[in-house]
């Protein structure tokens, strides 16, 4: 095994996610689990695989400081803010550094298709997020298209479907444009088949983004503050008081309803990989 990739895989995540830090994007132990993730997928996967991990932290950290202060009054209603812990890093990359490991042990096109639909999965589901909660409507419940209120887990709209299928679309298009640097740059041509990371991504982000929406809705734990009288998704509510489960799983948290939306998004992507190539 060769060291030097994994040394420049932790040197720049490292520096990235110092950045982070420092814009208050990354909380102390999100430093830690950004530094980690980053060194496993740069070093084990390469270096495109880094840059999609990148491209992903940078998109979705813009969108978490868009309009802020608009979505400010939301911010009760999810377990944790816009400045990434260390759950929300493995929820979002764990997966991913999985995947990595993997394709180092054993390298194979389907398992770089999985990251695409992985990262295209966690891309989408924090630009619907981000994006959808600004929308005009209210939004509808993913099971049975009741109204609910914004921000509530299961909750879609037109203009939070539009903005995951763009954040998936824009993990492909990075992933596309990156496989044809490096096919130019070693063989002097490029494959079409490269052409096909958009499709991966794109479904697969919104697939697995609408999975995310389907458990938020059933299973996952979501709580309610007597206090307050306000539903949640944190066991204990941003007034302090510990709240009570209302319906769902109490196990099941948000954290790991992103680590399993982003792995069906990889198993997606892998799958078309797989019936096509």
């Amino acid at each position: 095994m060769n060291f030097w990739p994994l040394a420049f895989g932790f040197g720049l995540s490292a520096l990235i996610a110092w950045g982070g830090y420092k814009k208050r994007s990354l909380s102390r132990s999100g430093l830690a689990g950004a530094i980690i993730l980053g060194t496993l997928i740069f070093g084990l996967g390469g270096w495109i695989w880094g840059l999609l991990l990148i491209a992903f932290f940078v998109s979705s950290s813009f969108l978490s400081r868009y309009k802020e202060a608009e979505k400010e009054g939301l911010a009760e209603k999810f377990a944790k803010g816009h400045q990434r812990d260390l759950g929300q890093a493995l929820a979002n990359g764990g997966w991913g550094a999985v995947l990595a490991v993997l394709y180092f042990l054993r390298p194979d096109p389907l398992l770089f298709a999985a990251f695409v639909g992985a990262m295209a999965t966690v891309n989408a589901d924090t630009w619907g997020t981000e994006v959808g909660v600004l929308s005009p409507t209210m939004p509808r419940l993913v099971t049975n298209g009741q109204r609910v209120p914004v921000g509530t887990s299961g909750g879609v709209t037109s203009l939070g479907t539009l903005a995951a299928l763009a954040g998936g679309l824009c993990i492909g298009l990075v992933a596309f444009v990156l496989q044809l640097v490096n096919g130019l740059w070693q063989t002097g041509q490029w494959a079409w088949t490269d052409l096909w990371l958009l499709l991966f991504a794109g479904l697969g982000g919104l697939a697995g983004c609408f999975f995310d929406s389907l458990l938020g809705a059933t299973v996952q734990g979501i709580y309610y503050c007597e206090g307050c009288q306000k539903e949640t998704e944190s066991q204990v509510h941003r007034c302090g008081r510990e709240t009570r489960l209302r319906r769902g799983w109490r196990w099941l948290g948000n954290d790991a309803v992103n680590f399993i939306s982003s792995a069906v998004g990889g198993m997606i992507a892998a799958l078309l990989g797989w019936l096509i190539l």
